[in-house]
Parts: structure tokens; C-alpha cells; sequence
């Protein structure tokens, strides 16, 4: 019989809350507890139970409980029976009013309780009262409502008004399709706002931001079952974007603040920019909160003064994690950070991860190491951000790090050096140049090396994504270039290339289906394999690279089976990402890649591939995410399965 061998990855996070089994009903999915609740027959209230008759309409009969309050009060029994009779007729125009707001407006509404029936003006009331007392203490009153919506009427025509002309509004303000109607559309009220809605975000986004509704007039036509609207919109006067003001985080430096906001005073208005305004700022960690909202009147200039809001975060953090992978065994995380040193939003933070290696040939962890210093692996990182150079759009960032690490193919311990200064041109667009420093020593199939770098890399990013863990929109670029010289004692000298795009593409409107698409590619220039360090040569393989495949497996050999790492790289994902419901979504996937003992990928080599399929929750945090892939062209040491679990999408 043939052996499945089973490659596991995981990451787990877990916080649970337990809540009392007395509030199970909060998580009656799918009606798994019953019927709704029943008022139970007492001796000091006149109990009821409500019917809604004369609807096939599941969705207009829960519209018609959600404006009664005598389906919503129905476990606060009344205590007595002219109690239950007000409340009975009180509910005539709220249900009258939800019926002619659902389309409605040739309906009927009758009532009666305990048998009688009462008419909207109070008619019958004092026979009601007296038949529901009856049921007092013995059994729930009955109390029906019984519908006749009649037909549905449709949205024949809207027409809009401009309110300093009294004339048709100017279509040309408008999308093409603003004014698009289907005549089966129901004459809802929800509809028409949303409408309404609509046309007055497409003013603001053409720089009217004092667009607003003044009247909105219908003509119902009970023959035709249709009716007509004459809506009256306010475009206000063109704007463009004024002073910002800020206000709030007293602590931190304002042109720190006002660094992270590229509005310029002048340009045209538009809701969009003041939504990128809010995610810029947010960016700085030292504030918690951002609110970004329109001023009440233009200025002198015609322009719209923007008021930004911030709170500050608490200043101190530290935090722990505990791990455990069948690729890399345990581990432990922590980190303490202080995100506002010196009141200027500067970041200081100190990461320290630890965990054990193991020497052995597979492609899990198998058992645990004896604890000596020899078995430890794991990284000490300190950085310092210093935002807004002078108030300007430059940033001052400096990492040391000292790092151990061991895979089945090598182990190196080293200690790196980065600083560099960062200049944002927008929130989705920066460069950064810098200086380098690496030095230490590793051990791989060619021996023990003693090796330093001394480089000056090079790095733009360009990020228009929606969401950091689960994007459904833009694209996300990253590309660094670093020459190192020879100029430190065992110096390499090289030039290091990496970059990686990945594009998102929302099918609908709601982002339920999104295609998403990544390339990364790298190279080395100038090195040999032997010379290039091995903890700088490409692997690929893993959970954010080739699914299938063990982590950093797939490598160029040295001619006896033993990998080596390249010189080059390429990697390609394609995923269709598929909401089921709101929490779940699936997604199927495809991945292939390979590294290359070539300074540029030779596409004439053999490329790995694996597909599998995925399982997403989502949650507020990020998706909690389960992939199983499966090797297309395996070779004889590889698993059948691959299953790859973790908090965020794969790229």
C-alpha cells in the first residue's frame, strides 16, 4: 500500500470567548433553536401571540414585524386588555406606512383581537378589550393582522431638478447610467434613497461637496400601479480643497502629522481623497484614531476647509507569541516598542524570537533537540523609525539585527545593519536609498565561511491595495537593488536584485469574487554560488511561494542531490478567491516556481507546480486561512499533500 506523507505548516492564533448558554439564541443560525419566542399566559398581564395574514412574501411579512411594536413588545405582555387593544391600533399607520415603503400603496390592513376586529380609528376597541381579558392568566390572545398588499407598483419615471434653475438637472454631472431604470423596478422607498444617495456621492465626487437633496415630490398612480418622482437636488457651488485643520494628540508633533496628508490647498474635491487622507495618517503609530471630516462652509477662496482628527495611541506595548511548525519546530516571539520617543512620532522597537533547530535530513520536525546553546536558533532586532525629517516627507529608518538560523542545508549566524532615509511621494508611492552592513559566518555544502557585505541598496514600493490582510483591490509593487563591494575583510562582492508585483480584481461590487495574480522574481550578479552567502542564495517552496513544496526546498543541486540554493529566481501564484457567505470562501489556486543556479532565470529548467484549494474565515482581524496543495511534478522526496494554515492571504 502505498504511504501518504502529509506536510503540515501552522501557525495558530487562538482568543476565545465563552458566552452563558443562556444567550445561545444569539447564534440561532439558521433557526436551529425554533420558532421565535412566545409570551407565556400570566394572571397579572394579558398575554398574546401575533399572526401576520394574507402575505406570501417571507421578506415583507419580517418588514412588517420589524415596524409593529406589538410583534416587538409581544414578551412584554400588556396588563390588561384595553393595554393590548391601544397597542393593536397604534400599530395601523407604522404598518401601512412599511407597506406603502415596501411598493405598496393600494394596501389593506385589518386587525382584530381575540376574534373582533378593531378599525384603525379605535372602533371595536371596547368589545376587543373585554375578549382578550378573557384569556387572562389561561391563554395567549390571538391577534391577527390580515394584509391585502395588492400589487406591487414600479418606478415609471424620476426626474431631477436643479435647484438654482428649477430647470432639468445637467445630465453632464451625472455617469451615463445615472439616470438608467428598469420600469419593473419596484416603487420602494429604500430604492429611491439609495438612488438619491447615489446621485449626490457622484456630485461630491465631481467636487460639489455641498450637494444635497431639497424636495423630493410622488405622484402615485393607482390605475397604472406605477409611480412618478420629482426629485430636487442642490449642487451647491464647485469646490476645491481647502485649509486642514487639525485637531486632537497633543503629544505628538503636528508637522509630523500634517507630513502623512498630501491634500493640496486648491486642488478639486473629491470624497475619495479625503478617505486616502485618513488611511495615510492612520499610518503613523503613534495615533490610534483618525476621523477626516468636511468643514461647514467654504472659505474666501470658494474652497472646502478639511478638519482631521486624531487621538494618540498609549505609548508603550509588548507583546508574546508561542509557535509551533512541523517545518521549523517551536518558537517563541516577543517585543517591546515606545511609539512616540521623543513626541515626534518616532518608533523604537525591540523583537527577540527564539526556538530550536533540528539536524536531521526530512522534511518535518520531528522530535525535540537536546536544550543546549548549540540547538538554539532564532534572531535579536532592533529598529528606529524617525518620521518626517524636518517636516518633510522623509523618513529616517535604522534596524542592527544579530540573527542564528539552520535549515537542513545550511546554518549561519550573522549580524546586519540597515539605514536608510525614505521619501514618500504619496501614501502609495516611496523610495528609499540606504547603506548596508552584514557580516558572520555560515556552513553549507561547501564548507565553513567566514563572509562581510558592505552594500547601498536601493527600493521603491507602490501600493494601491484596499487591505493589508485580505485585498480585493489594487496592486502592490516592491522592488529592491542592492550593489555590495568588496571592501570589508571576506567581503563578496555583488549586486542582489528582488522585486514582486501582485494585482486584485474584484468581480463585483461587494469583492465576493476576486481574481489575484503575483510575480516575484530575484537575482545575483557578480557571485558565484560558492561565494554568494548562503542565507542570501534563493530557495523557494513553502506557504508564500510554492504550496506543495517544503519551505526553501526547491533549489539547483550540486550534482549529488544536496541543494545548494540559486542564483536566480521566479515565482507565479493565480488564485480565485470566492466568498460562500459572509464568514466562509474558498480558493482554488495554482503555483509554480524554481530557482536557478544562473544569475537570471532559465525558463528552460524545470519549474515546480502545485495547485490545491483553500478554505478561508474571515474574520475582523484578517482571514483565518487553510490551503491544501498537492505537487503537479513531485520528485520521488516530495509529499503528496502539503497543508498550509495561517491568519492573513498567502500574498
Amino acid at each position: 500500500m502505498t504511504s501518504l506523507r502529509f506536510l503540515v505548516s501552522s501557525v495558530v492564533c487562538c482568543g476565545l470567548t465563552l458566552a452563558p448558554l443562556s444567550n445561545a439564541r444569539g447564534f440561532d443560525f439558521f433557526g436551529v433553536f425554533g420558532a421565535p419566542e412566545k409570551a407565556q399566559p400570566r394572571p397579572d398581564a394579558v398575554a398574546y401571540e401575533l399572526e401576520f395574514k394574507g402575505l406570501d412574501d417571507g421578506k415583507l411579512e419580517q418588514t412588517l414585524m420589524d415596524a409593529a411594536n406589538s410583534w416587538r413588545l409581544r414578551l412584554d405582555s400588556p396588563s390588561s386588555g384595553v393595554g393590548l387593544v391601544r397597542r393593536v391600533v397604534a400599530d395601523y399607520p407604522r404598518i401601512s406606512d412599511a407597506l406603502w415603503a415596501s411598493g405598496y400603496f393600494g394596501a389593506s390592513v385589518r386587525a382584530s383581537v381575540a376574534g373582533v376586529y378593531i378599525s384603525a380609528e379605535g372602533e371595536g376597541a371596547e368589545a376587543a378589550a373585554a375578549a382578550a381579558e378573557r384569556f387572562r392568566g389561561t391563554a395567549l390572545a390571538p391577534v391577527v393582522f390580515e394584509i391585502d398588499p395588492g400589487p406591487l407598483f414600479t418606478l415609471r419615471h424620476v426626474v431631477v431638478y436643479d435647484a438654482r434653475t428649477n430647470a432639468p438637472i445637467d445630465p453632464a454631472l451625472f455617469s451615463r447610467k445615472a439616470f438608467d431604470s428598469n420600469p419593473d423596478d419596484p416603487a420602494r422607498a429604500a430604492a429611491l434613497q439609495a438612488r438619491e444617495a447615489e446621485w449626490i456621492d457622484q456630485l461630491r465626487e465631481k467636487s460639489y461637496p455641498l450637494a444635497r437633496v431639497v424636495s423630493s415630490r410622488p405622484v402615485i398612480f393607482h390605475k397604472e400601479h406605477v409611480m412618478d418622482v420629482a426629485l430636487t437636488i442642490d449642487p451647491g457651488p464647485k469646490a476645491g480643497v481647502g485649509a486642514v485643520e487639525l485637531s486632537g494628540s497633543p503629544g505628538v508633533d503636528p508637522a509630523v502629522i500634517r507630513s502623512f496628508i498630501y491634500l493640496e490647498e486648491g486642488e478639486p474635491y473629491s470624497p475619495k481623497k479625503l478617505a486616502d487622507t485618513r488611511k495615510s495618517v492612520a499610518r503613523i503609530e503613534a495615533l490610534g484614531g483618525v476621523k477626516v471630516e468636511d468643514g461647514a462652509h467654504l472659505d474666501k477662496n470658494g474652497n472646502l476647509p478639511i478638519l482631521v482628527e486624531t487621538s494618540e495611541r498609549k505609548r508603550h506595548a509588548i507583546g508574546a507569541s508561542a509557535m509551533f511548525s512541523n517545518i521549523n519546530g517551536p518558537s517563541l516571539r516577543t517585543y517591546w516598542v515606545d511609539r512616540n520617543l521623543f513626541g515626534g512620532a518616532e518608533r523604537l522597537r525591540f523583537d527577540l524570537e527564539g526556538g530550536l533547530a533540528y539536524y536531521n535530513n526530512s522534511s518535518a520536525f520531528i522530535s525535540f533537540p537536546e536544550l543546549k546553546a548549540s540547538n538554539l536558533v532564532g534572531a535579536a532586532r532592533l529598529s528606529f523609525l524617525k518620521p518626517a525629517l524636518a517636516g518633510t516627507r522623509n523618513d529616517l529608518l535604522l534596524d542592527a539585527s544579530a540573527v542564528r538560523e539552520r535549515t537542513i542545508y545550511y546554518w549561519a549566524a550573522y549580524g546586519n545593519f540597515n539605514g536608510a532615509v525614505r521619501h514618500r511621494f504619496s501614501d502609495a508611492a516611496s523610495v528609499q536609498a540606504g547603506i548596508e552592513v552584514e557580516g558572520g559566518q555560515y556552513f553549507d555544502v561547501y564548507g565553513l565561511h567566514d563572509y562581510s557585505l558592505l552594500g547601498f541598496p536601493i527600493s521603491g514600493t507602490y501600493d494601491t491595495i484596499d487591505n493589508a490582510l485580505a485585498p480585493t483591490r489594487g496592486v502592490r509593487v516592491n522592488a529592491r537593488l542592492a550593489p555590495y563591494v568588496k571592501a570589508l575583510p571576506h567581503g563578496v562582492s555583488m549586486v542582489e536584485s528582488k522585486g514582486q508585483a501582485s494585482a486584485y480584481y474584484a468581480l463585483d461590487e461587494d469583492a465576493w469574487y476576486i481574481l489575484a495574480g503575483r510575480v516575484a522574481a530575484g537575482s545575483i550578479v557578480g557571485a558565484s554560488i560558492e561565494d554568494a552567502p548562503a542565507n542570501r542564495r534563493f530557495f523557494a517552496g513553502g506557504g508564500g511561494s510554492v504550496r506543495g513544496y517544503r519551505y526553501r526546498s526547491i533549489s539547483p543541486e550540486n550534482g549529488f542531490g544536496w541543494p545548494t540554493g540559486g542564483l536566480s529566481l521566479f515565482e507565479t501564484s493565480a488564485e480565485a478567491r470566492i466568498r460562500i457567505t459572509q464568514n466562509i470562501g474558498v480558493v482554488p489556486f495554482l503555483d509554480a516556481g524554481a530557482a536557478f543556479s544562473t544569475p537570471w532565470p532559465d525558463f528552460g529548467s524545470t519549474m515546480r507546480v502545485a495547485a490545491g484549494v483553500g478554505l478561508r474565515y474571515y474574520t475582523g482581524i484578517g482571514p483565518i486561512r487553510v490551503d491544501l496543495a498537492t505537487p503537479l511534478n513531485p520528485r520521488p522526496t516530495d509529499s503528496r499533500f502539503a497543508l498550509f494554515i495561517g491568519i492573513g492571504e498567502s500574498f
